[in-house]
C-alpha cells in the first residue's frame, strides 16, 4: 500500500536538520594545520574556528561575526604561528588569541570591523562608524600590539569616506593598497571601482572599471581583479607603471561564466594567484567549476565535490583551500592541489547518500521576459511507494537578496521536504547572479514583476511538463523571496499557500527603516521616490492582501533590523481582517536570518506541518 505524498516516513527531522547544517566562514592555512569557520547552530549559531588538529580555536562564548554592511564577513585571520585575529560578534572590535591566553582587544569600542586581512605581517580591515553623521567607513591598518585598543590614533587610515569599501589588497613590497569601492547609490554588481594607493605620498589612482571585484597583486606593479564590461566577472589583469598612465585591463581569459558574485559579504574569494603564476579561480554558469588557468594551454578543471558558492579562501605552493557546497556532497572545506589535481576534504564535505537525496535536475522553461533557470529536486525515500495515481505536490523555494542565486546545493534542509514526499523547485527567478549581467538586470525597474512572473512560470512549466500537480504547488521564501511569495499569492492561481519567512511586505515602510547598504537598492529594483511612489504602493503586497486567499505561514525575528517586525505583522493583521488563514510566529533573539538551533527546529517543523494541511488533506 503506497503512502500519500507529504506524509512519507523520514530520517531527517527538523532536529537533525538544525544539526547537521553548520555554515562554513572561511579557511586559511596555519602552520602546519588548517583552520576554518563553523557556526555551532546549538549554542545560537555562535561562530567558531576549529582546525585539523581536532581543537576547537575560538572557544566559546566568542563568537567570530562581523556586522559591517549589515552583513558583515571576513570577520577572522590567522598568521603562521597560531594568532587568530577575530571580530567579536558581541562588540564589533578586532582581537587577538595567541594559543594559551584570553583574547586581548586591538581596537578601541564603537565602530564595527570586518573584512580582516594579515598580509605580509600587517592587519588590515574594513571600519564602519555608524555614531557619526553622516556615517564614515574607511580601510585601516591596526596595531597587533593593542596600543590602539585605548588610543584610537594607533590605527592608520588608509582611506575614509562616507561611500562603500571591500577587498583591501597590500603590494608585495608593502608599498601600494589596492581595494573596491562603490557608493550608496549603486550597488556593488552596478557599478564599483578599483582603486590604488601609494602609501608614502597618499597619491591615489582610481581605475576605470564597471563592477571590480578582488583585486589582488602578482608583482609590485600589477594587479589582477575580476569586472564585467563585457556582461560576465572575467579576470583582469593590469600593469601600473609608477612614471606613466595606467594602462589599459587585459583580460585573462573569456568565457561565458562568471568569475565572481554579488558583493555581499566582505570575505568571499573567487580565485587565488599561486607563485608560479598560474591562477585557481571559480566560475559560475548556474554551478560552479573550479580551473586552473595557466599563463599558457587552455584552463584545467579540477575535480573538486564543491559546485555551489565555492569561494578560493587561500594559497600555498600549489595547494589552495575551497569552501562552499556541492550537489553530490554536504557544505565543507577541501585543499586542491593544482600539480596533481589531488582533492583532500578537510572538513564537512560528507557524500550525500543519492537513494535519498539525487541531485537537482537544472531546469530551464521560457518565462515572459525570456528563459527562467531552476533547479527541480523531485520526492526521494527508498523505502516508500509513491502513489500510482497522482502526482507529487512540490513548494517552490525563492531565494532571497533579490541579488542572490541558489546552486542545486544537497542539503539535509531539501530533504527535509522531499523525504517527505514534497518537491522542491528552487528558482534563479530573473535577478539572480550566476548568469550574467543581462539576466541580473532583468529585474531593474520590475521587482514585483519580473520575479513573479519568473517563479510562476517555472512552477507552471514543472506542472506542464507533468513532474507536480499543479493544484498542489506550495511557495516558500525569505526577506526578498519572502515579498516575492506574497506578491505571487497576490496575483493568484497557481500556488495553494505560502511560507514568508521575514518577507518585505511594505516598500515604503522597508525603505524608510533600510540601513546604508541598501539605502538606494530600492530605488533600482522598482524607481526613484518621491517620482515612483505609485509603484511602491502598487506593488506592495501589504496594500494587495485582501487578494491573497490561499493559507499563509509567517515567520519572523523579533531581532531583525533588516527587515523590521513590522513589515510582517502589517501582512497579519492584514489577514485577519480578511479573513485569510494564517499563522504568525515571532522569534525572540533571532535577526535577519535564523541562527540557533531551536528557531530552525520549531520553523521547520511548523513549515512541514502547515504543508501537509494545505497541500493534503491527510494521511
Amino acid at each position: 500500500m503506497s503512502t500519500p505524498f507529504g506524509f512519507w516516513p523520514s530520517p531527517f527531522t527538523a532536529a537533525s536538520v538544525a544539526a547537521s547544517v553548520p555554515r562554513i566562514d572561511g579557511s586559511a592555512f596555519v602552520g602546519e594545520e588548517i583552520w576554518w569557520g563553523e557556526s555551532v547552530p546549538a549554542e545560537g549559531g555562535r561562530m567558531t574556528v576549529r582546525s585539523t588538529s581536532g581543537r576547537e580555536v575560538l572557544p566559546a562564548p566568542w563568537s567570530a561575526r562581523s556586522r559591517v554592511h549589515e552583513y558583515g564577513g571576513g570577520s577572522w585571520a590567522a598568521d603562521a604561528d597560531g594568532t587568530l585575529f577575530f571580530v567579536d560578534a558581541r562588540d564589533q572590535r578586532v582581537h587577538r588569541l595567541e594559543p594559551g591566553v584570553e583574547p586581548v582587544p586591538l581596537t578601541p569600542a564603537g565602530p564595527a570591523h570586518g573584512g580582516l586581512r594579515l598580509q605580509r605581517g600587517r592587519l588590515f580591515a574594513v571600519r564602519e562608524d555608524l555614531s557619526v553623521d553622516p556615517h564614515l567607513r574607511a580601510i585601516v591598518e591596526i596595531p597587533s600590539d593593542g596600543s590602539a585598543a585605548d588610543d584610537p590614533s594607533a590605527i592608520q587610515v588608509i582611506v575614509e569616506g562616507t561611500v562603500f569599501f571591500a577587498h583591501p589588497a597590500l603590494s608585495p613590497d608593502g608599498s601600494r593598497m589596492a581595494w573596491v569601492e562603490w557608493s550608496g547609490s549603486r550597488m556593488p554588481w552596478q557599478e564599483a571601482q578599483l582603486v590604488t594607493v601609494d602609501l608614502d605620498d597618499q597619491s591615489l589612482a582610481p581605475i576605470r572599471t564597471r563592477a571590480a571585484l578582488q583585486p589582488e597583486w602578482i608583482g609590485d606593479d600589477e594587479l589582477l581583479f575580476a569586472d564585467d564590461p563585457d556582461g560576465r566577472w572575467q579576470l583582469h589583469r593590469l600593469r601600473l607603471e609608477r612614471s606613466a598612465p595606467v594602462s589599459e585591463a587585459v583580460p585573462v581569459t573569456t568565457t561565458d561564466a562568471d568569475t565572481g558574485y554579488g558583493l555581499w559579504v566582505l570575505g568571499n574569494r573567487w580565485y587565488q594567484p599561486l607563485s608560479d603564476g598560474r591562477i585557481v579561480a571559480v566560475r559560475t554558469n548556474g554551478r560552479d567549476e573550479v580551473v586552473v588557468i595557466s599563463p599558457e594551454g587552455a584552463p584545467r578543471t579540477l575535480d573538486a565535490p564543491c559546485d555551489g558558492h565555492v569561494s578560493v579562501d587561500a594559497a600555498e605552493g600549489s595547494r589552495v583551500l575551497l569552501s562552499g557546497n556541492g550537489s553530490t556532497v554536504s557544505p565543507g572545506v577541501w585543499c586542491a592541489d593544482a600539480d596533481t589535481g589531488v582533492v583532500t576534504t578537510i572538513a564537512g564535505g560528507t557524500p550525500v547518500d543519492a537513494a535519498w537525496m539525487p541531485p537537482a535536475r537544472g531546469i530551464v522553461v521560457d518565462g515572459e521576459h525570456g528563459p527562467v533557470h531552476a533547479f527541480a529536486y523531485p520526492p526521494a525515500n527508498p523505502h516508500v511507494e509513491p502513489p500510482s495515481d497522482e502526482l507529487p505536490p512540490y513548494v517552490v523555494f525563492v531565494h532571497g537578496g533579490p541579488t542572490a542565486h541558489v546552486t542545486g546545493a544537497a542539503s539535509t534542509a531539501i530533504a527535509f521536504y522531499t523525504s517527505r514526499g514534497i518537491g522542491v523547485l528552487d528558482v534563479n527567478y530573473g535577478g539572480s547572479t550566476g548568469y550574467g549581467r543581462a539576466y541580473r538586470e532583468r529585474l531593474l525597474g520590475e521587482w514585483g514583476v519580473v520575479d513573479v512572473d519568473d517563479v510562476i512560470a517555472a512552477a507552471r512549466g514543472l506542472a506542464d511538463a507533468g513532474h507536480a500537480d499543479p493544484a498542489r504547488i506550495a511557495i516558500r521564501g525569505s526577506s526578498a523571496g519572502g515579498w516575492t511569495v506574497l506578491s505571487a499569492l497576490v496575483r493568484g492561481g497557481t500556488f495553494a499557500a505560502g511560507i514568508s519567512r521575514y518577507g518585505v511586505t511594505d516598500l515604503r515602510g522597508l525603505v524608510e527603516h533600510s540601513h546604508d547598504f541598501e539605502a538606494h537598492y530600492i530605488e533600482g529594483l522598482v524607481g526613484p521616490l518621491p517620482a515612483s511612489e505609485s509603484l511602491y504602493i502598487d506593488r506592495s503586497p501589504l496594500t494587495n492582501a485582501d487578494r491573497i486567499d490561499v493559507p499563509v505561514l509567517l515567520l519572523q525575528g523579533a531581532d531583525d533590523r533588516v527587515v523590521p517586525p513590522s513589515q510582517s505583522e502589517a501582512i497579519r493583521d492584514a489577514l485577519a481582517a480578511h479573513g485569510v488563514a494564517h499563522e504568525y510566529v515571532e522569534y525572540p533573539a533571532e535577526g535577519h536570518g535564523f541562527r540557533r538551533a531551536e528557531t530552525i527546529v520549531d520553523a521547520l517543523d511548523r513549515e512541514i506541518a502547515f504543508l501537509q494541511s494545505a497541500l493534503n488533506p491527510g494521511p
